[in-house]
């Protein structure tokens, strides 16, 4: 039968802030376990929360960047419901007024066509506390570090139809958030958590199937994989006249499977009621202008300015614009140079193999940009080959990062030569190495060309001019 998926997700995303929603404790991850915790996260009798004003704002910040309508009249709600990590017995958050309202965010269909995930709301919250069940062979601990931490819930329409766009959605989630400065996106510590809704439907139908909720996936390739095997088990249970009800599901990532965690037959009664030790707080349309007036440029901008202004090839737009600080790093090495494909290799070869042969991050790479203009421009004016320049010259101006290029490339005796010369010298060596060669080349065999080129330049240690050594070879090869 033509099945398709229906599929929502609901994203955390944990603020970027030095303290907490609603106190001053510390915020930061990988604290000692409840070192980060006062009566009021804590939630003591006669305790009272208060705003903090960088969670509003980061908070708007997203639903500009998404488009949505932000709400003007903000109230807090408190959520009731028993977690033993839950410290206070409820959840402030946002119930009848959430932050932001609609929204979309662009993904591309399996076409390649762009498509529009509409989002139905923004709201901000609190988190709840960590229980720890792998610390004491008898007792679960739990740690309330994490309570009272900062978060906005994105809840998306019901508009994802493949695992496919379902990872793409997460990942300009996780994109744009990092853009905005709002959260650093690490799912595996918790910053960005993702739950999936997940039901199927005969093609051509409007009525919704049995939805199932998917929690505890740690990565965007799990999200993927998760929504993957749900949507299988669900048709196979069609397939085979099996009923299934509501649930919430987790994904075993060794299996590769979904497994029941508990029913959500019956409707969870938060019982919600407007936060009373919260004031409300009104957006101004002065207040709204202004954090839209500093806001950084988007993903989307940035990569249209890379493929329209700069005239980089598809696959490098949107490689270097999936990072902010690489693009901040690559736009940089512009302001140096003219030759931005030049600059785009160079980021995405050269640097990004630095940094995974590190394990550092671009943040902790502290060569200059101005250095690698440097070096595109020494190849540029036929000083420098690219292979001595990525090899040799790369490497020791990384260490010595005072130095110029030409400095370095001097000392280690790489400065590309086009002493015709010299280099019919070279050439007359390769080609009495290869006689055999020379007699097929003559014969017909044109491709063995590229043998002598790459012969030569090894022989004078990448010092020759490709262009010149090409035009040699093929001159003493017609003359051999």
């Amino acid at each position: 039968m033509p099945y398709e998926p229906v599929i929502g997700l609901e994203i955390h995303v944990q603020l970027l802030t030095k303290s907490k929603a609603y106190c001053s404790d510390n915020a930061e991850y990988g604290g000692l376990p409840n070192t980060q915790v006062s009566p009021i996260s804590l939630g003591h009798p006669g305790t009272l929360p208060f705003h903090n004003k960088l969670v509003i704002d980061k908070a708007i910040t997203m639903g500009l960047a998404l488009n949505s309508e932000i709400t003007s009249y903000n109230q807090f709600d408190r959520k009731n419901y028993f977690y033993a990590d839950l410290p206070k017995g409820y959840q402030i958050t946002q119930d009848k007024t959430p932050i932001c309202r609609g929204g979309f965010v662009t993904i591309k269909d399996a076409n390649g066509n762009e498509k529009h995930i509409g989002v139905t709301r923004i709201h901000m919250e609190e988190d709840s506390g960590k229980s720890m069940h792998d610390q004491d062979l008898t007792d679960t601990l739990v740690d309330f570090n994490r309570a009272g931490v900062p978060l906005v819930e994105l809840v998306s329409e019901p508009d994802l139809r493949s695992a496919d766009e379902a990872y793409q959605y997460v990942t300009e989630i996780r994109k744009l958030v990092r853009y905005l400065g709002i959260c650093d996106g690490n799912m595996e510590e918790g910053s960005l958590r993702c739950d999936a809704n997940v039901s199927i439907r005969e093609i051509g139908t409007t009525a919704y199937g049995t939805k199932v909720e998917i929690k505890n996936m740690n990565s965007i390739s799990n999200v993927k994989r998760a929504i993957e095997s749900e949507i299988e088990r669900q048709i196979q249970m069609v397939e085979k006249g099996e009923s299934f009800t509501s649930e919430t599901r987790g994904f075993n990532a060794l299996k590769g499977t979904t497994f029941s965690l508990r029913s959500k037959e019956a409707a969870n009664d938060y019982r919600y009621f407007p936060e009373p030790d919260l004031p409300p707080f009104i957006v101004t349309d002065k207040y709204l202008e202004n954090i839209r007036t500093h806001m950084p440029a988007l993903p989307k901008h940035l990569y249209a300015k890379l493929k329209n202004d700069l005239n980089l090839t598809e696959y490098d737009a949107v490689t270097i614009s999936d990072d902010k600080h690489l693009t901040d790093y690559f736009l940089q090495i512009t302001e140096h140079t003219h030759n931005y494909k030049a600059a785009a290799n160079w980021t995405l070869r050269a640097v990004k193999s630095y940094l995974n042969e590190c394990a550092i991050d671009i943040l902790d790479f502290k060569l200059p940009p101005i250095k690698i203009a440097e070096l595109i421009q020494l190849i540029d004016e036929g000083k420098l080959s690219n292979s001595a320049a990525s090899q040799t010259v790369f490497p020791e101006l990384v260490k010595n990062q005072n130095r110029n290029a030409l400095e370095i490339a001097e000392t280690l005796n790489v400065i590309q030569t086009n002493d015709t010369h010299l280099i019919s010298g070279i050439i007359n060596e390769v080609l009495a190495k290869y006689p055999e060669k020379v007699e097929e080349y003559k014969a017909g065999k044109k491709g063995l060309l590229g043998l002598f080129v790459g012969e030569v330049m090894k022989a004078s240690k990448g010092k020759a001019d490709p262009k010149v050594v090409n035009i040699e070879v093929v001159k003493a090869l017609d003359n051999n």
